[in-house]
């Protein structure tokens, strides 16, 4: 709908399509070096702070000649599950026992790495995953070539687990970890007109005064900023009107869920 109204050819505020901001790109940038040595990396943040944006970044454009990614996002599985979703992912035949999916696991890792590939696996929310199924699997990426880098994605609290003294032999090898944080107001300008731009579409789409609720609205969190903007774009379609203006992002915000409960009484 929205695509067709304003003339896209792809659809907007897509993540898998949204240019890195500065230091989101610097993340991506040391990801990238760690995941050419090998190592375990920690990316942590409060849902909508970028995370999913860098880890797109690295599924969507890797050197597919030197680099293989791996990626896990149903973290709350067993620990035979999770193996089964890694040889999914890798195209290896994970029928049979978890020592055979292990086995099997442990043989791709080095045919990658006897033809130059080093191997990426990514495990989003990680907050989420067990920790004995976590310590397992760093048992199993024991076995794997140095250059195999593991990528832990989750909020803060996954922070809290690995500091406890028996998760000590897990964090003990951690070798970058950083944390996404808020947007401040300039770069969540400059996302939003970056994304004007990608789109082929004016700065003028959104007038300076929606521009600016947009932002006060959006208290630096990138997913707030991208829905909001997605939203305003559909009441402009309601609207049948192509400048997306303060009243238009008012309907929006008088909406439940981006009112603060304190806004919201009972009826």
């Amino acid at each position: 709908m929205i695509r067709s109204f304003f003339g896209l050819t792809e659809t907007p505020f897509v993540t898998r399509r949204i240019k890195l901001l500065p230091q989101q790109q610097e993340i991506y940038d040391t990801l990238q070096v760690h995941c050419q040595q090998g190592g375990l990396c920690l990316v942590i943040g409060v849902p909508g702070t970028g995370k999913s944006v860098i880890k797109e970044s690295l599924m969507q454009a890797p050197d597919k000649l030197r680099q293989r990614i791996a990626s896990v996002a149903r973290t709350l599985h067993t620990y035979t599950n999770t193996i089964k979703i890694l040889c999914e992912a890798l195209h290896v035949d994970f029928e049979g026992t978890p020592f055979r999916c292990e086995r099997r696991l442990i043989e791709e890792a080095y045919n990658d790495n006897r033809v130059g590939k080093t191997l990426i696996t990514i495990i989003d929310d990680a907050h989420l995953m067990d920790m004995t199924t976590l310590r397992k699997l760093r048992l199993l990426f024991e076995d794997f070539p140095k250059n195999h880098n593991l990528v832990l994605i989750g909020q803060p609290p996954l922070l809290g687990n690995l500091a406890l003294n028996v998760n000590q032999d897990i964090k003990s090898r951690i070798t970058y970890s950083v944390i996404t944080k808020r947007l401040n107001p300039d770069d969540m300008k400059a996302f939003i007109l970056a994304e004007l731009d990608r789109l082929g579409l004016g700065h003028n789409t959104f007038t300076q005064a929606a521009l600016d609720l947009i932002i006060r609205s959006a208290d630096g969190v990138l997913r707030r900023t991208r829905n909001l903007c997605l939203a305003c774009m559909l009441e402009a379609v309601r609207a049948n009107d192509k400048t997306i203006d303060i009243d238009a992002v008012n309907r929006v915000l008088i909406q439940p869920h981006w009112r603060k409960e304190a806004d919201i009484t009972e009826f």
